[in-house]
């Protein structure tokens, strides 16, 4: 088993959880047991991966307060719970076998998830590393993946558009990647390419390395707009090859 630990970051609209999605089920279906890990406040990933419109918070059960005067969380899984029974006991599975694991989507105070989130960074934490290749959709924003929130992840990957905005934003990720907690590896995917040059442009503008270019394509565009997973309504479309590709680009020993 491969056990990849990637997690996607971008701008807000970048794509980010589409391409997600679709190379989590790319991955599942090479005989890879893989978890989809979704601290994305908003909607997005369950879509992607062909699960629609669920929201799954880990319950409260799932932990207990430490004693008072302990250091570390005021929270913790309770005991007798291991992060990797956590996994089967609350994740949701979908096609291609793919388990998903959530923190809960905002519906009020961010209080109300406070449980659910410490219990989801300590499973991702603590998860043996041959029990699953993890596939984490992070939020739009440049402080999830170095401070926190993708300990987990060898790789991030971040999804870029060919436009001044997007390319800010990665500028601006580029840039903590210099951090002493960043990953191992900082790498740019293009999203919505339009022509062989964007590439190069995001590379030259952000200084990041572009493993993949995942091209505009209308089968996406409507993939998305119903709420369906690409590999589900059109797994050979230009996109999803060129997600395949970043999967071999990643893990050239998943795909043959």
């Amino acid at each position: 088993m491969v056990a990849l630990r990637v997690a996607f970051v971008g701008k807000g609209g970048a794509g980010k959880s589409s391409i997600a999605g679709t190379f989590a089920r790319q991955l599942a279906r090479r005989g890879e047991k893989v978890l989809a890990v979704d601290s994305d406040p908003m909607p997005g990933l369950s879509f992607s991966l062909g699960l629609g419109a669920i929201d799954v918070a880990i319950p409260d059960e799932a932990v207990q307060d430490q004693p008072e005067g302990s250091e570390g969380p005021r929270f913790v899984l309770r005991e007798g719970l291991t992060a990797a029974t956590a996994v089967e006991r609350y994740a949701t599975v979908g096609p291609d076998g793919v388990y998903l694991l959530q923190f809960g989507k905002l519906r009020g105070a961010p209080a109300e998830l406070a449980r659910s989130q410490v219990a989801f960074r300590q499973i991702v934490a603590e998860l043996p590393v041959e029990a699953f290749s993890i596939v984490g959709d992070l939020p739009g924003g440049t402080r999830q993946p170095f401070f926190g929130w993708a300990r987990y992840a060898a790789t991030v990957l971040v999804v870029v558009e060919p436009t001044a905005k997007s390319v800010l934003s990665a500028r601006r990720l580029a840039r903590l990647a210099r951090d002493k907690e960043a990953p191992q590896q900082i790498l740019a995917v293009v999203s919505k390419a339009r022509t062989t040059s964007d590439a190069e442009m995001v590379r030259a503008k952000t200084g990041l390395d572009v493993v993949a270019s995942i091209p505009w394509d209308p089968a996406l565009v409507e993939s998305d707009r119903l709420g369906v997973s690409l590999m589900d309504y059109a797994s050979a479309s230009p996109a999803a090859k060129a997600v395949e590709s970043l999967l071999r680009a990643i893990a050239p020993a998943v795909v043959a």
